[in-house]
């Protein structure tokens, strides 16, 4: 096992799946510094070949519950404001279009940057007590990273202008009708959830994991037909990997598959 510990986030691996904790008493709140130093634990399991898949999650009773106002509070002018959003979208955009799928453990609270933060993840796990929404427009301001883009795309152009516009907030039963997120389960269960997820996605071929995240990717900024001759490029690079043989090997033998990520 493998951990690291900065100011307001931490890092453990164990068995190919990178846990990584917002820890920013009281509710985790998104400043400059937890910015970077979860940019920086991002680039470093990205890098990282014992580690299949990621869980995210947040210390304490929120995941997170918004950006940091005291920040928000002491921009002077829209150049200030515009530079500290292009940082955040940058971040959240680099774990969107990561090649290791990332499960967002919702134990709590997600609210404005908390929520978009949760939006750039692959999966979200919620806990049948947290709240979601984007209730910037009650401070005055808007969603500045991502929300605007993500939420539309995931909950529909018409719900997600009622959150944005009334600072609604939904509960976890309402986030997974509309498709906000992947499965509700008991606040006690949120990271066993998560991390068993992450342990199974984490038994399969890093390179098909990896071979899949890139085509999804891609195909959220290409058309049809563009998206479509990616995948067949990808599936011809995997077609030609050692887990694709072992795979339909153990398939016809009736056995557990063994990968090795070659």
């Amino acid at each position: 096992m493998t951990t690291a510990t900065q100011q307001f986030v931490k890092l453990r691996i164990d068995e190919r799946v990178a846990v990584i904790t917002i820890d920013h008493p009281p509710v985790n709140a998104l400043n400059s510094a937890t910015m970077a130093e979860l940019g920086g634990l991002f680039d470093q399991v990205e890098a990282d070949d014992n580690v299949k898949a990621i869980v995210l999650t947040g210390n304490g009773m929120a995941f997170v519950a918004g950006a940091d106002i005291n920040e928000i509070i002491e921009i002077t002018d829209a150049e200030n404001a515009k530079a500290l959003v292009l940082k955040g979208q940058a971040l959240f955009t680099k774990i969107e279009r990561g090649r290791k799928p990332v499960i967002c453990a919702i134990n709590g609270v997600a609210l404005g940057g908390g929520l978009e933060l949760a939006m750039a993840c692959h999966i979200r796990i919620c806990s049948d007590r947290a709240k979601l929404g984007l209730p910037e427009i009650s401070l005055g301001i808007i969603p500045g990273f991502g929300g605007t883009v993500r939420l539309p795309r995931l909950v529909g152009p018409s719900k997600a202008t009622q959150m944005m516009l009334t600072d609604d907030k939904i509960t976890a039963q309402e986030a997974y009708r509309v498709g906000l997120v992947n499965k509700v389960v008991p606040e006690s269960d949120v990271m066993k959830e998560a991390l068993g997820m992450a342990k199974k996605i984490s038994s399969f071929g890093a390179k098909a994991i990896g071979a899949i995240m890139e085509s999804l990717d891609y195909g959220r900024s290409h058309t049809i037909d563009e998206a479509l001759a990616k995948e067949a490029d990808l599936f011809g690079a995997v077609s030609q990997t050692a887990d694709m043989r072992e795979g339909t090997t153990a398939f016809k033998e009736k056995r557990r598959p063994t990968f090795t990520d070659k």
